[in-house]
């Protein structure tokens, strides 16, 4: 593999697969900044154009090209006109994926290998970024070296992905590593744990997203479910600290090769977040509700390599973080999506259980 760093991004022409999408309009903010010249290919089928426009994009975007990954003449046109390459596609839902398995096959696994051998085939791509997930982790088996300390997955340790989403991003890497190393392309892996902030929307079934979800309920005054009692851990990573992150491991030298966590190094549980929302909505019920099917129990990032590699650390804390999204509901009413409105809390409840294939 020939890691063919370039510092300096002006005027660099960076494809974002999944661009329309919640981590992918805040890349391209962050990209723009720095000189760069975004592309984003997307199909526009995760949100609809309400939450769209609050993401700053849509149809009519001028950097948007509405689009399937499973198209290869577009991909392998869009990729011949790329410096760099971030595949951010896919069926990202848990819930999603494990209701409707024949759309995660085609957009997480045969999107990735159109999008793969496209970037396999064109040698002036200087980097290939794929975002993973935390999920590959599962249950896991968290090291703890004090009893004092929380429980944090390294990069090396092995995988247990619990659902389809988890497996399929698993199979991403897998096929990154070797397809790109046999045509000796640049590639870097990163492992995101929980992204949160300001123009996140919670999917319709899905338990996860918990700082929106918990918000936008409280604010209409539905109960505040806790699956497990809340138990779960997480590591909350802001959306913009996710974006400042990929951008440089464009460039970075170090990050060649390798697979990084991207999280903050702090576990937070997800009682911890419903409290603190609640704190914002007096008259927020927190309840405890039955655990959902496939959901990690979780654990931190260890972040060592990521700082290492990339001389970086995030920025935002989760405290603050939680504040901002809670402002941006109130301020952005609009963001609701209108089957929130309508839900009940058993209807809720049985939308996480575990769903049949279809």
């Amino acid at each position: 593999m020939t890691s063919q760093p370039h510092d300096d991004l002006t005027g660099a022409s960076v494809l974002i697969t999944g661009g329309a999408g919640f981590i992918g309009t805040a890349l391209r903010t962050t990209l723009a900044r720095a000189g760069a010249r975004p592309v984003l290919l997307d199909d526009l089928s995760a949100y609809g154009p309400t939450t769209l426009t609050l993401l700053g994009t849509g149809p009519t975007d001028p950097d948007l090209t509405v689009g399937d990954i499973n198209d290869e003449a577009l991909v392998r046109s869009l990729v011949a006109d790329a410096d760099y390459v971030v595949h951010a596609a896919a069926h990202s839902s848990v819930h999603g994926c494990t209701t409707d398995p024949q759309t995660a096959v085609r957009s997480n696994l045969t999107g990735t290998d159109t999008l793969l051998r496209a970037v396999a085939g064109a040698c002036h791509v200087r980097r290939f970024v794929l975002l993973s997930t935390a999920q590959v982790y599962g249950h896991g088996a968290p090291h703890t070296p004090r009893p004092e300390q929380p429980g944090f997955f390294t990069e090396e340790q092995p995988l247990d992905p619990l659902n389809i989403y988890a497996n399929s991003k698993l199979w991403a890497e897998g096929h990154t590593r070797q397809l790109l190393g046999m045509a000796e392309r640049d590639f870097t892996i990163l492992r995101p744990f929980s992204v949160y902030g300001p123009g996140q929307v919670p999917k319709q079934g899905a338990a996860s997203w918990v700082v929106a979800q918990f918000t936008m309920y409280a604010a209409l005054g539905h109960q505040v479910l806790l699956n497990n009692g809340g138990r779960q851990v997480r590591d909350f990573i802001h959306r913009d600290d996710v974006a400042d992150a990929i951008t440089l491991c464009l460039t970075t030298p170090a990050a060649s090769g390798q697979t990084l966590n991207l999280g903050t190094g702090t576990q937070t549980s997800v009682r911890q977040v419903a409290e603190h929302v609640a704190r914002h909505f007096p008259d927020a019920e927190v309840v405890d509700a039955p655990r959902v099917a496939q959901d990690p129990l979780g654990a931190c990032a260890d972040t060592t390599r990521m700082r290492t590699v990339l001389d970086w650390s995030p920025s935002a804390a989760v405290a603050d973080g939680i504040d901002a999204y809670v402002q941006w509901v109130r301020t952005t009413p609009n963001a609701i999506p209108d089957w929130m409105r309508a839900e009940t809390s058993t209807s809720r409840i049985n939308a996480w259980r575990a769903p049949t294939p279809q």
